[in-house]
């Protein structure tokens, strides 16, 4: 586990380059979060605008070595199981409101897939990798969950965004502590395929 770094947090806010690119970041994140969303509230337009939103988030990774989001083959059984138990979590308050769970239609669950793997890769990669060198772990792991929520402020009801809090700092605490978003992006996958 990584330190989280808060005892050099005043020195490290000096560094304009690095609050320039988590800014760039956030910001990109954001608009094609929100431009997603509008873009699929069109019916025709829907079904695109989720996978073109979801490798569009996903190219926000492009910028960084797959180690730094947390992507690596080493201990991949671990990060396998991770991901698995990490989603059954977060369907735990699925679980308790319904007595089955929904069949997703096979474009849909593309999309889905196409959309969880962009977020994790745009939030808990890219945005996380570069808050973190800026200015340490406990600031990307709160930060990163901000903009996440942010990002969802247009898809989603007020009384969803406590749930998607609570899922951001979960999958952004595992990013951190595991230095992994394999299980993140399973997690978010298992989750939203069955939402």
């Amino acid at each position: 586990m990584r330190p989280l770094g808060l005892a050099s947090l005043p020195e490290r806010l000096g560094s304009r380059p690095a609050a320039a690119r988590v800014l760039w970041l956030a910001a990109m994140a954001l608009g094609l979060e929100w431009a997603r969303v509008l873009a699929a509230r069109r019916p025709e337009a829907a079904l695109p605008a989720l996978v073109v939103g979801g490798l569009a988030l996903s190219a926000l990774g492009l910028g960084f070595a797959p180690r730094e989001l947390g992507l690596s083959r080493s201990r991949l059984g671990f990060r396998l199981l991770g991901g698995i138990v990490l989603g059954a979590v977060l369907l735990l308050p699925t679980v308790v409101r319904r007595s089955s769970v929904p069949m997703i239609p096979p474009p849909l669950a593309v999309a889905a897939i196409a959309v969880s793997i962009g977020e994790e890769i745009a939030f808990r990669g890219a945005l996380f990798a570069a808050i973190e060198r800026w200015l340490g772990a406990a600031p990307a792991i709160v930060g990163s969950t901000l903009v996440f929520v942010a990002g969802h402020v247009l898809s989603h009801p007020p009384q969803f965004l406590l749930a998607a809090t609570a899922a951001g700092l979960l999958l952004a605490v595992w990013r951190w502590a595991c230095d992994d978003l394999v299980a993140p992006v399973l997690a978010h996958c298992i989750a939203d395929l069955a939402l």
